[in-house]
C-alpha cells in the first residue's frame, strides 16, 4: 500500500499530520518544505476576543465576532482566511492525484461543443453555444432561418478574459433587434453594471450604468430602458429607474421607488408586451404597478395594492390581466380581469380554479392555448387548455415514476407549439416541442453526456419516510443499477427546505462520479420547500421550522433502518439555507453522519436576522422571524447552527464558502468553522475553503465551477476509502 493509499483512510487530522510527513519523506522532500507542511497541517486556531450581544435580557458571547471586520480591507481577517485555505490545501494535498483525475473526469462528460434548441423572436432565431475550451457561452442569432449566416452578437469568454471571475445576465435584444442591453459582474456580488451595444455596428454605447440588478427591459420605442438598482448597503432591489440611451445615467429619472425594507422589486414585459411589469414582493405579500409600454414616460398604475397574505403574479394578453393567485385559494389559482377592474375583486374571473392538492406553479400564454403548470403529490405536470374548448384539455403523460418536467423558453405569443424540458435523476435534461393542437410531441435535444453514460446503468426510486410526527416525507434516490443492495451502502443526503423552494429529481452529470463509485444519493423533500403544496411550506418556516431538521434527521434514520445505507457510510449535503439544515443536524445529531458537507452554509441565524444592515435581512422576517420579537428569537435561538456548537463529537466536515458572497457574508462559516474547533470533542477533520475569486454561486465558468464539485466528491470519498 502506498504512503497515499494509507492517508486515505485516515479521518483524523493528527494522524493525518504524521502520515504527511511520511508522504514527504518518500517524496524526498527537504527538512524546511516538510517544516512547513507540519505547520500547515495543524488546522488555524482563530484569535478569540471577547464580544456581547444582549437581546431580551438575553446575552450571548461571541468570541469571533471580530472575524466581521470586512476582509476585503481587513488584513488580519483576510491572512486569517489565508491560513484556513493553506490548511484546505494541505489537506488535500496527498488526494491531489485522485482530486486532479476527478475533476477531469467529471469535465470530460461535458460536451466540447454544444448549442441550445433555437428559439424564434422577432424575426430571428436566437441560440447560444460553446465551442472546445470555451469557459462561457456565445450568444448568437440567424435573421429568418436556421439556413442564414450565424452573427455572434454577445461573447462571454471574450468579456471575461482578464476576470478571475465573470458573469453576464440579462442579456436583452430590443423589439427592432438593433440594440443589445445587458448585466456584467466581475466581482460576484450580484451587482451588476449595465451595459449595452449596438447590434448593427458592432460597438458598445457609451451609456454604462452602476449597481443594479442585471435586469433590464426595452420600451417599444426601442430606446427607453427600465432598470432596476441595488441599495448599495443592503444590496435590496429598491429602485425602478428610466433610462433613454444616449443620455448621461446620472439624469435618469426615478420611476418607483420601494421604501418598505422588507420588499424587493424586479422588473419584465408582458407576454402581450403592451406592458411594463413592476413587482415588489415580500414573502407573504406581492403588488405590481404597470407601465404602457407605448409609452414609456407615463406614470406606473398599481394592478392591486398589496395586502398582507395576498401573494400573486401577473401577466397580460388577450386585452385581458390574468392573475395567479392565493386569493380563498391555499395551493393558488388562475384568474383574470379587465385591466380597468383589476382593483375589483368581485369582476376577477377563474381561468383554472383552486383544486384541493394540487399546486399551480406556473401558466404560459399563447393566442390560442393556456399551458399550465402544476405539482400533484409531489409531482410536476403540464396541461394545456385550448381557448375555445376549455373541455379539450390535455395533460401531458411520461413514462417514468418520478421526473420534473417544467416550461422552456416560449417567446412567440402567436404560436400553436409549447415547448418544454423534461428530465429526472436517470434521464438528462430533454427540450421537446409539443404541438398543441394536434397533441403530438418532437424531442429537439437531449443533453449530451460524452463518455459511455447509459441510463439502463443507472435505477431510481421514490418512497415516502414517516417522521415523528407522521407527516410523510418524500425520498428521491438514485444509485447504480448494478449496486449490491443486499447490504448498506454508502450514501449521500441531500437537503434544503427553504422559501418554498422544491427540490426536484434532477438528472446531474457530476453525480455520476459518485455513482460509479458506488454511492447512493438521495433527496429529503423536507417540510419547508413547496413539494407537497403550500402546506408543507408553512410546516416548516418561522415557528414551525423544526420541522426542517427532525424531518432530516427522521429521514436519515429511516433510509439506515430499511437497509438502504448506515451511520459509518452517511453522509449530509446542503447549501446556503440548506446549510442550515445541515448545520442544525450536526448539533442535534452528530452520531448519525459519517460526514457533512456544507456550502455558502447560512449558520449564524440570530446574529445575521438581527441586523438589518446586511443583505436578506428585513425582507425575510416572514421566512424566519423578526428576532427583534422575544418568542422568535428564542425559537431561532433554539436551532441557530452557530449558537448550538457544544463539546460534543461532530462527523467530518467540509464547509466552503466565497469571500464576496453577497447572499451569506463569508464571516458566518467562518465563525462556525473556528467554534466547531474550539469547542469540539472528536478528532475528525473540519476543512474550511474559502474562494477568494466568487460568491454565492461558486467560481464561474462552466469547466473552474467544477473544481469545487471534484473537492467536495473527493473529501467524501476519502472518508470512504474510496480514493483509488
Amino acid at each position: 500500500m502506498s504512503p497515499y493509499e494509507l492517508l486515505s483512510l485516515v479521518r483524523y487530522p493528527t494522524l493525518v499530520i504524521v502520515l504527511q510527513l511520511a508522504v514527504g519523506c518518500v517524496r524526498g522532500d527537504s527538512e524546511s518544505t516538510t517544516a512547513i507542511r507540519r505547520e500547515s497541517m495543524r488546522p488555524p486556531v482563530a484569535k478569540q476576543v471577547p464580544y456581547e450581544l444582549t437581546s431580551h435580557d438575553h446575552t450571548r458571547s461571541d468570541p469571533y465576532y471580530w472575524m466581521r471586520d470586512d476582509a476585503r480591507r481587513d488584513p488580519e481577517v483576510l491572512g486569517y482566511l489565508e491560513q484556513e485555505n493553506a490548511y484546505a490545501e494541505a489537506f488535500f494535498e496527498p488526494l491531489d492525484a485522485f482530486r486532479s483525475a476527478l475533476y477531469e473526469e467529471i469535465v470530460a462528460r461535458i460536451p466540447k461543443d454544444d448549442a441550445s434548441v433555437p428559439h424564434r423572436l422577432d424575426g430571428y432565431y436566437y441560440y447560444d453555444r460553446v465551442e472546445d475550451g470555451d469557459e462561457y457561452r456565445r450568444y448568437c442569432r440567424r435573421r429568418g432561418s436556421m439556413d442564414a449566416p450565424e452573427e455572434v452578437f454577445f461573447d462571454a469568454n471574450r468579456e471575461a478574459e482578464g476576470h478571475d471571475y465573470y458573469s453576464a445576465v440579462g442579456l436583452t435584444v430590443s423589439v427592432d433587434g438593433n440594440t443589445l442591453g445587458y448585466g456584467e459582474d466581475t466581482l460576484s456580488r450580484r451587482i451588476y453594471t449595465l451595459r449595452f451595444r449596438d447590434l448593427v455596428s458592432g460597438r458598445p454605447l457609451d451609456d454604462v450604468i452602476e449597481g443594479t440588478t442585471g435586469q433590464l427591459v426595452f420600451a417599444l420605442d426601442n430606446r427607453t430602458v427600465f432598470y432596476v438598482k441595488r441599495d448599495p448597503g443592503t444590496l435590496r432591489a429598491y429602485q425602478v429607474y428610466r433610462h433613454h440611451l444616449g443620455t448621461n445615467p446620472e439624469a435618469d429619472e426615478l420611476v418607483f421607488h420601494e421604501e418598505d425594507e422588507e420588499f424587493y422589486l424586479s422588473i419584465r414585459r408582458s407576454r402581450s408586451r403592451e406592458y411594463i411589469l413592476i413587482a415588489s414582493r415580500q414573502t407573504l405579500s406581492h403588488e405590481y404597478l404597470t407601465i404602457d409600454a407605448q409609452r414609456p414616460d407615463s406614470a406606473p398604475v398599481v394592478v392591486l395594492p398589496r395586502e398582507r397574505g395576498h401573494e400573486y403574479d401577473l401577466d397580460h394578453a388577450r386585452g385581458r390581466f390574468f392573475i395567479r393567485t392565493n386569493w380563498q385559494a391555499r395551493d393558488f389559482r388562475l384568474m383574470s380581469v379587465a385591466p380597468e377592474m383589476s382593483q375589483d375583486k368581485s369582476a376577477w374571473r377563474d381561468e383554472v380554479p383552486a383544486e384541493e392538492g394540487v399546486f399551480l406553479r406556473d401558466f404560459e400564454l399563447f393566442a390560442g392555448h393556456l399551458a399550465v403548470s402544476q405539482r400533484r403529490r409531489g409531482r410536476t405536470e403540464l396541461q394545456v387548455i385550448p381557448w375555445t374548448d376549455r373541455e379539450k384539455a390535455h395533460q401531458l403523460e411520461f413514462d417514468e415514476q418520478s421526473y420534473v418536467v417544467q416550461f422552456d423558453r416560449n417567446s412567440e405569443f402567436d404560436s400553436a407549439t409549447l415547448r418544454f424540458a423534461y428530465q429526472s435523476m436517470t434521464t438528462p435534461r430533454s427540450v421537446f416541442d409539443f404541438d398543441m393542437e394536434h397533441k403530438t410531441r418532437i424531442l429537439r435535444k437531449q443533453s449530451n453526456i460524452e463518455g459511455d453514460f447509459s441510463p439502463e446503468h443507472y435505477s431510481s426510486a421514490s418512497l415516502t419516510i414517516t417522521a415523528r410526527d407522521g407527516a410523510e416525507v418524500p425520498v428521491s434516490l438514485v444509485f447504480r443499477a448494478d449496486l449490491d443492495r443486499s447490504k448498506p451502502q454508502p450514501l449521500l443526503l441531500y437537503g434544503y427546505g427553504s422559501y418554498g423552494y422544491s427540490m426536484d429529481p434532477t438528472f446531474s452529470s457530476p453525480r455520476l462520479s459518485l455513482l460509479d463509485r458506488g454511492v447512493i444519493f438521495a433527496i429529503a423533500h423536507v417540510r419547508g420547500g413547496q413539494e407537497l403544496g403550500r402546506a408543507w411550506y408553512e410546516d416548516g418556516k418561522l415557528l414551525q421550522k423544526r420541522n426542517t431538521f427532525t424531518d432530516f434527521i427522521d429521514v436519515a434514520e429511516g433510509l439506515i433502518r430499511a437497509g438502504w445505507t448506515e451511520t459509518e457510510k452517511l453522509f449530509a449535503q446542503g447549501g446556503s439555507a440548506g446549510g442550515l439544515l445541515v448545520g442544525a443536524v450536526a448539533n442535534m445529531r452528530p452520531d448519525l453522519f459519517a460526514g457533512i458537507v456544507a456550502n455558502v452554509p447560512f449558520v449564524d441565524v440570530v446574529t445575521t436576522m438581527l441586523d438589518e444592515s446586511i443583505p436578506l435581512t428585513t425582507f425575510e422576517y416572514d421566512e424566519w422571524g423578526n428576532p427583534g420579537q422575544r418568542e422568535y428569537y428564542e425559537y431561532m435561538l433554539s436551532y441557530s447552527p452557530y449558537d448550538n456548537v457544544s463539546e460534543q463529537d461532530y462527523p467530518a466536515m467540509l464547509v466552503i464558502t466565497g469571500l464576496h458572497d453577497s447572499q451569506v457574508q463569508y464571516w458566518e462559516p467562518a465563525k462556525w468553522v473556528a467554534r466547531l474547533r474550539a469547542r469540539g470533542v472528536g478528532r475528525q477533520p473540519i476543512v474550511f475553503s474559502v474562494n477568494m475569486d466568487a460568491g454565492h454561486g461558486g467560481a464561474s465558468g462552466r469547466y473552474r465551477r467544477h473544481r469545487e464539485t471534484a473537492m467536495a466528491q473527493t473529501f467524501i470519498l476519502s472518508q470512504l476509502n474510496r480514493v483509488d
